[in-house]
């Protein structure tokens, strides 16, 4: 993707099935787990570089030693910090030490039952070891700890707070994070101290309780109050003080979850390639968590499925498949593959079947799999051509010519800047790609990239359409692997404000030269009234918005928008169809960022709040 923009944690949690002492003996290292928790955060590091995180539950501690350990940072090279330091509590052990289970459970931090990591992507706010997962719920009674980790987002935090408030609560900050870890740690008060009583009244002694207790929780139950009003997309993983753990998800599966098991270890991953790869094992293996499903985890008990809430629709993250999760998926390659090859004919025609003067290629790296794709169309249609011309006049300059695909366009190491004047900033920032020199015919040829997504076009028109012109073609044409954008995400991805969207901005523009911008006031008012409805009868007014505009005119006038100043070439912008989106990922039809089609009630009210803020321009976000 050209525009940078944050999104969608990453989430990782491992159980070991066994023994302590078994993986000691068969892996020969005391740090089994911490390695595979390393191995598997590593391969999922594109889903957060603000920070990472990860706590160790450890059972059957003696009085007045911790229980649970937990590393967080938020530097550049955080993930290498965290298991530096956990690795460092191995170290001061005798090579006798290391060999001893019981030994180590007592003694070393970071030897335990059970791990949960956390990559962070900060879509706002402060980035700081604070805010970094997983979150940590203490207290004296192992029943009543919770260390919790998520990728999510939920619409409708203030109405949630009011909820814990008129529990008697009083949270500590006002974020969703928090208030997802106080709600479920409220519920878990609850189940625990109803079991509590329960015993009480039976005569049992309170340590005797305190056991029947971690053995009778049931967590699905908890699970299941504490969801209740949740809107938003998650999936969410928790560890109880005594090493009983979960993890769950939205009703819509929004947000991605994958988990394997086997005598030796149970797995939980946002992505299914790090665990195949982590622990060598059949990609089919590995399974996803239903939506409004949670994955049970008792000591010494197989995983278990459990619905906790009332499934909705299926609306995965569609831009997990076009652009977020690691091409490695064979599902996600194939599928990247498909919205390639399905721009084709629509290029074909923008090339007027031009082949010999224009030159494909894509911006690095993530759009190298839909620019394959798009080649490989463009090679079936070239060769139909050929089929259905042999008898006419031009079938030797059909058979002469030729798919010129080159690597136009490298990205260079990340430019950090402390420069904070902004033309010199931007003017340094639009050098974080270069160019292939002597690789076109100047003035003949047009240049045609791929790129996955245009959010805002910054960075195409400071930096990879300049760079570009440098070459002298004459025309480039840019072609998304995605749709317009035209609403804010409000489920995880850094696309909230509304006026910072490309095609929005082309919209804006349209209606200026229409002199049309009472328009803008209308909507406005209507956003206005619409968000004072109850929650769940909120539509989205921005459809309406757009209803009055042209697909086409959108993308010609947001072409012109990204054209640089003083550009002696024509720029074109080709984006891919909903339509083609849905047929390429027929699974993940979550496509609210396109279509205005939101998988909540929240979406709705954020759209519509989106729009009310970009008019007042109020700069904060719309949940």
């Amino acid at each position: 993707m050209s525009d940078s923009i944050k999104h969608e944690c990453g989430v990782a949690l491992l159980k070991l099935n066994k023994p302590l002492q078994f993986y000691i003996d068969k892996y020969k290292t005391p740090t089994y787990a911490l390695d595979k928790m390393y191995l598997m955060m590593e391969k999922m590091r594109n889903r957060g570089q603000d920070g990472s995180g990860i706590a160790v539950i450890k059972r059957d501690t003696h009085f007045g030693h911790d229980f649970i350990y937990r590393e967080r940072s938020a530097d550049a090279n955080s993930l290498q910090q965290i298991f530096q330091r956990s690795y460092a509590h191995f170290e001061k052990c005798s090579d006798e030490q290391k060999n001893d289970a019981q030994y180590l459970i007592q003694n070393s931090d970071s030897f335990g039952h059970v791990f949960l990591g956390h990559l962070r992507y900060g879509t706002h706010g402060v980035n700081s070891e604070k805010v970094c997962h997983p979150f940590y719920r203490k207290s004296n009674w192992l029943t009543r700890n919770l260390v919790l980790a998520g990728n999510f987002n939920l619409t409708n935090v203030k109405e949630l707070m009011a909820q814990l408030v008129n529990l008697g609560q009083h949270p500590r900050q006002n974020t969703d994070t928090v208030l997802v870890l106080e709600k479920i740690g409220h519920f878990l008060d609850v189940e625990v101290q109803a079991l509590f009583d329960q015993y009480k009244k039976e005569g049992l002694g309170n340590q005797e309780i305190s056991d029947k207790i971690q053995k009778e929780l049931v967590i699905e139950n908890l699970l299941s109050r504490a969801v209740k009003g949740f809107d938003g997309g998650y999936n969410i993983a928790g560890v109880l003080g005594y090493g009983d753990a979960f993890a769950f998800r939205d009703p819509s599966g929004i947000r991605p979850c994958h988990y394997y098991t086997d005598d030796e270890v149970t797995v939980v991953a946002s992505e299914r390639p790090a665990i195949a790869t982590t622990f060598n094992i059949d990609y089919n293996q590995i399974n996803e968590l239903p939506p409004a499903h949670a994955l049970i985890l008792k000591n010494d008990q197989p995983l278990v499925i459990k619905k906790i809430q009332e499934e909705r629709e299926r609306l995965s993250c569609s831009f997990e498949r076009i652009y977020f999760a690691r091409g490695t998926d064979g599902a996600i390659y194939t599928e990247r593959k498909m919205l390639g090859k399905l721009l084709a004919p629509i290029v074909y025609d923008k090339i007027k079947a031009d082949f010999n003067n224009t030159v494909f290629s894509f911006i690095p790296n993530t759009a190298e799999l839909a620019y394959m794709g798009l080649i490989k169309g463009l090679e079936q249609i070239y060769r139909a051509n050929i089929i259905s011309s042999l008898d006419q006049d031009h079938a030797a300059e059909l058979v002469e010519g030729r798919i010129r695909a080159e690597k136009l366009i490298v990205k260079d190491a990340k430019l950090r800047t402390f420069i904070t004047n902004d033309s010199s900033r931007n003017a340094l920032v639009s050098h974080i790609y270069d160019i292939t020199y002597n690789s076109i015919i100047p003035g003949r040829d047009t240049i045609c990239i791929i790129d996955d997504s245009i959010v805002r076009g910054t960075t195409l028109k400071q930096s990879i359409i300049n760079i570009l012109g440098r070459l002298k073609p004459e025309k480039v044409l840019v072609v998304s692997s995605a749709p317009q954008i035209r609403y804010p995400d409000c489920y995880g991805i850094d696309m909230s404000k509304l006026g910072d969207l490309l095609v929005f901005r082309a919209a804006k523009e349209i209606l200026t030269r229409k002199n049309d911008l009472n328009f803008l006031e209308e909507i406005y008012k209507k956003c206005q009234a619409e968000n004072q409805k109850p929650f769940t009868e909120i539509q989205n007014i921005l459809q309406e918005f757009y209803a009055r505009l042209d697909d086409e005119e959108l993308t010609k006038v947001a072409g012109e928008l990204v054209t640089p100043d003083h550009a002696d070439y024509e720029v074109e912008l080709v984006f891919q169809t909903i339509e083609n989106l849905a047929q390429a990922c027929p699974n993940d039809r979550g496509d609210w960022y396109f279509s205005g089609n939101y998988a909540t009630p929240g979406g709705n009210r954020v759209a519509n709040q989106s729009f009310i803020n970009y008019y007042e321009n109020n700069g904060e976000r719309a949940y």
